[in-house]
């Protein structure tokens, strides 16, 4: 029996081949995404749908016959109940007017609903551990760049200050130089304009001289 075959099967049993097709595919992808995300599917009186983890091991090639080392892996594995296993083995008749599987007992289905809950709950509680760990890594490489950002800027002042101070001392220097040679140069022109009168008072002496000599 195929998948085409299956819904025909129970498309009366539904309501139409429409709603038995969209059934058989809500079943098939609600156990499917549940066995991946590791958890394990039990459905009383058919069997358990469950994920198993296979560790790295070696393997022959029945082709070759060479050993080959196989990776670790995880599978699917389906594991039938005891109901399930009765009807095959023949210790137990299938119901002709009833179906096949034993119902769910009363209050069992909402075991169920509490289970998906839960794992709802973790998922998002993940989901929201996961954003805060990207909320913080954000934070952090803006803090960084912030804190690298600001070191340049105090580099830059520094380096600022640096060379206004060496203008200022430079200026300073020049300034100081223009003052000490104003202040030699009228002392040069002092020193000058003493030395004629050097000059008079040796005449006016050579000139007494001449006069008690005429004498």
């Amino acid at each position: 029996m195929n998948k085409a075959q299956l819904v025909e099967t129970i498309a009366d049993k539904v309501g139409g081949r429409q709603q038995a097709a969209d059934a058989v595919d809500a079943v098939l992808d609600a156990i499917v995404r549940a066995v991946v995300g590791g958890d394990r599917v039990s459905v009383t009186g058919f069997g358990s749908f469950e994920k198993v983890d296979r560790p790295a091991r070696y393997a022959r090639n029945p082709q070759t016959g060479e050993r080959v080392r196989v990776k670790k892996t995880s599978v699917p594995r389906f594991r039938a109940g005891q109901g399930f296993k009765d009807l095959v083995s023949g210790s137990k008749k299938l119901p002709k007017n009833d179906v096949a599987v034993k119902k769910a007992p009363k209050g069992s289905l909402t075991g169920g609903t509490k289970t998906t809950a839960k794992a709802a709950a973790k998922k998002a509680t993940a989901k929201k551990a996961t954003a805060k760990k990207a909320t913080t890594a954000r934070k952090t490489a803006a803090k960084k760049a912030t804190a690298k950002t600001t070191a340049k800027k105090a580099t830059a002042k520094k380096s600022a200050a640096k060379k206004s101070t060496a203008k200022k001392a430079a200026t300073k220097k020049s300034a100081a130089k223009k003052a000490t040679a104003k202040k030699t140069a009228p002392a040069k022109k002092a020193t000058a304009k003493k030395a004629p009168a050097r000059k008079s008072t040796a005449r006016k002496t050579t000139a007494k001289k001449a006069t008690t000599r005429r004498k």
